[in-house]
């Protein structure tokens, strides 16, 4: 019995002192924000056609079907094609600062916003992958998605550094955001757009206004560590059942396509694969689709290779090997499905999805390479553009330019001074 209760004391205590997934989180905000991004700037000829007004789905059939099914879609607030433009550009703006880690808090509400607003406004024009782009985006906006690979976690590295040297640190473009965002968000609430809307958007951007407000307020007014440390404890109990839903939410989706699948004949008898690798629609490039539909073993194998991994994929994370096989396989499958049958936002989504089994000492050696990756960069730079005759550095002092040592001290075998890169930001989250 005791063992037990020591048991559930440190569960309890590692699900409320830290916000657990640091990495995946961060990975599964860069793969969703980047898919949506990637689609909004591939569609950007064709935006009006698919969401706006220029689109067989009038604005007038949308209001209709959301006056049945009560979906938020800010896009409904005006038939104007400005509106419409300005709707989009913040989608666009929200994905790529999310991407980076910039304020993702308020950004991952407005990306929330973004895909709900354009979804909803023509619901015949997704596919799968937004489905899954549909339901994480409301998911993201509850994790801390932002502590690692993001300028959040940058700018609150330095600010540490400044106080640890007893500077007073200022962030005026935090609360400008937030008093632009609650400007909109009462006048949004006073205008009744909200009305008929089913509660759900509308309550989560009440509750996340004045909480960031509150965690604000108490970070840098609080006498004692006390409410801070309980606000902590509140934000990772949220992140970490978030993260838990989006778990939970792919092995949802990926246990059920395989057992409907299951039930079809095509399926069963191992030549599903075949058919859509010989549809026009699915087929940008023909020749690959027939050189892999040519055997009729590889036909079968992947068929059924496709609905064992699927079935059996949520009973494989209690083996932490076995799930980093399939997890492999199945991003893989992904990745040939974008090439194969031109489906590369589905892809890109579903491998998105999967990020968060990824296991973090991979995930650290990725973010490792990527700095090493950057800064191998920099230093090139830095070498081959020496400073300019006459130029000044930060403090007004005239900057020197490469130091050359004079031949008796090359002579005497004194070492050439090195060029140093810039300060690394990943590293800094190692442990």
């Amino acid at each position: 019995m005791n063992r037990f209760a020591l048991s559930v004391s440190a569960g309890i205590a590692r699900v409320t002192e830290s916000a657990l997934g640091p990495y995946q989180s961060a990975v599964i905000r860069i793969g969703f924000s980047t898919t949506w991004l990637l689609f909004l700037l591939r569609e950007l000829p064709h935006r009006r056609e698919l969401y706006g007004p220029d689109g067989p789905w009038s604005w007038d059939l949308a209001q209709q079907l959301i006056s049945v099914n009560h979906a938020f879609t800010a896009l409904m607030w005006s038939d104007s094609a400005v509106w419409f433009e300005i709707v989009y550009a913040v989608a666009v703006l929200s994905s790529f600062l999310l991407l980076l880690g910039w304020r993702t808090r308020a950004m991952s509400v407005l990306f929330m916003v973004g895909v709900l607003s354009l979804q909803n406004r023509s619901v015949f024009m997704g596919d799968g992958g937004d489905n899954v782009l549909h339901l994480m985006s409301v998911y993201l906006v509850f994790t801390r998605c932002g502590r690692v690979w993001s300028l959040d976690a940058r700018r609150a590295r330095l600010a540490g550094e400044a106080r640890a040297r007893g500077e007073r640190v200022a962030d005026p473009a935090g609360p400008v955001l937030w008093g632009v965002l609650g400007f909109v968000l009462v006048a949004v609430t006073a205008g009744g757009r909200f009305h008929g809307v089913d509660p759900t958007v509308p309550v989560i951007l009440w509750t996340m206004w004045p909480a960031s407000a509150l965690y604000w307020v108490v970070a840098r007014r609080a006498r004692s560590d006390q409410p801070r440390i309980l606000l902590d404890v509140v934000g990772n109990i949220v992140h970490n059942g978030a993260l838990l839903v989006i778990m939970a939410e792919a092995c949802l989706i990926y246990a059920t396509a395989g057992w409907y699948k299951i039930q079809g004949s095509r399926w069963q008898d191992g030549t599903a694969v075949y058919y859509p690798l010989h549809l026009d629609y699915f087929s940008p490039w023909p020749a690959l689709a027939d050189a892999l539909s040519a055997g009729g073993t590889m036909v079968m194998l992947v068929t059924y290779g496709t609905v064992v991994a699927q079935v059996a994929f949520p009973f494989t994370l209690f083996n932490r090997r076995v799930k980093n096989v399939l997890l492999v396989g199945m991003m893989t499958e992904h990745a040939v499905i974008a090439v194969v049958l031109g489906l590369p936002f589905f892809s890109l989504a579903m491998i998105a999805a999967d990020s968060v089994f990824l296991p973090t000492s991979f995930l650290r050696r990725l973010g490792g390479w990527a700095a090493r990756a950057r800064g191998r960069v920099l230093r090139r730079d830095v070498r081959t553009a020496p400073p300019e005759p006459g130029a000044v550095d930060g403090s007004g002092r005239p900057q020197a330019g490469p130091t050359v040592p004079a031949e008796g001290e090359a002579a005497k075998g004194i070492p050439r001074p090195r060029t140093h890169g810039v300060d690394d930001d990943v590293t800094a989250h190692r442990p």
